[in-house]
């Protein structure tokens, strides 16, 4: 057994032992050499970064400052050089100032400029060059023309007007007024003539239907719409049938040639627009039969039957019964060629 740095064992052990210990050393500087590398490239990059974008007046000034005042000086030093930096820092300030102002002024003019030059006319009516070319006298640009020219009489032909061109198709102030005018003058007027049509009464022959007819007449202004018509009913019908007392409006349907009217409707808009129902037109509010003679099948029949009143909870408990299964929503949208009073 040998004893080696405080070591006792045989020398395979021994040379085992300095195996490890270079192995760790050369781990160890490329430990060291890996590290320094790391800090060389991270302060090369701040220093990139810093020349990439630079930095202002200002900060460079203090740096500066700082640079020099590093270390012990003397209160008097150190307020001469503060008062050094803050006087270039002013110079400084003011410079980029006039250089920012006159930028500025350099580009508003080249605007200027450039909307000059577009908003130059191309056609000119002065009359002072008309006024020197009918008393004879050259303008000053037929004046520089003639000076490079040595035909005196090749002048420029001046640019106008043609008085016998149609410019209706331009815009006109004046006659845009009048044409509002107009409009707003018309539209008054058909307001007042739908007003007056409105207004006018019309007989309307109804039944208020629960399973068999109860014919009525009653009058209302063409204006009326169904809620307001079918309120004015339940009014006038409420004592001989004491079931609408407590029946509101919603829950009461007008009926008219098979086609349930919605409320908002007014007599009037069926009237203007001719409407046509499944089994006769929606403009007849009263009742009368075609009382020709002679059928002839190239002309229509011109009948008309009585609308019918209905509580909506009558109608939801018969509606696959004839006649309410033929029934359904008035749909402006939709045409009726030709007057049924069978089949759906």
């Amino acid at each position: 057994m040998a004893e080696r740095d405080g070591y006792v064992g045989n020398a395979a052990d021994v040379q085992r032992i300095a195996r490890l210990s270079k192995a760790r050393e050369k781990e160890r500087q490329n430990f060291e050499e890996r590290k320094k590398k790391i800090v060389e490239d991270n302060n090369a990059g701040v220093k990139t970064i810093s020349e990439k974008f630079g930095s202002s007046a200002s900060a460079t000034f203090e740096q500066q400052f700082v640079k020099e005042t590093i270390g012990l000086v003397t209160k008097e030093d150190f307020k001469r050089k503060r008062e050094t930096i803050e006087e270039l820092q002013v110079a400084q300030a003011e410079k980029e100032r006039k250089e920012a102002a006159a930028k500025r002024a350099a580009e508003k003019k080249k605007r200027e400029d450039e909307v000059k030059k577009k908003a130059a006319p191309k056609l000119s009516f002065s009359l002072e060059e008309e006024s020197d070319e009918e008393n004879g006298e050259p303008s000053a640009d037929d004046r520089s023309e003639s000076g490079r020219s040595t035909d005196s009489n090749s002048r420029k032909k001046k640019i106008s007007k043609d008085p016998n061109v149609d410019t209706s198709f331009l815009p006109d102030r004046d006659r845009e007024a009048l044409e509002r005018q107009e409009i707003e003058r018309l539209k008054q007027e058909y307001l007042l003539k739908q007003q007056r049509e409105k207004a006018e009464m019309i007989e309307v022959t109804y039944s208020y239907w629960d399973g068999t007819g109860h014919r009525r007449v009653t009058q209302v202004n063409k204006g009326t719409t169904m809620a307001k018509f079918l309120e004015q009913i339940k009014r006038e019908l409420s004592d001989e049938f004491r079931e609408l007392r407590s029946c509101p409006v919603d829950n009461l349907l007008y009926v008219k040639e098979d086609l349930i009217i919605p409320h908002h409707y007014s007599f009037h808009d069926l009237i203007v627009s001719k409407a046509r129902g499944k089994s006769g037109p929606l403009f007849h509010f009263d009742v009368h039969e075609d009382v020709r003679t002679m059928a002839d099948a190239r002309i229509e029949k011109d009948e008309s039957h009585a609308g019918k009143v209905v509580e909506r909870h009558w109608y939801e408990k018969n509606k696959h019964i004839f006649p309410a299964s033929r029934w359904e929503v008035y749909d402006p949208a939709r045409k009726f060629e030709k007057y049924t009073i069978h089949g759906a």
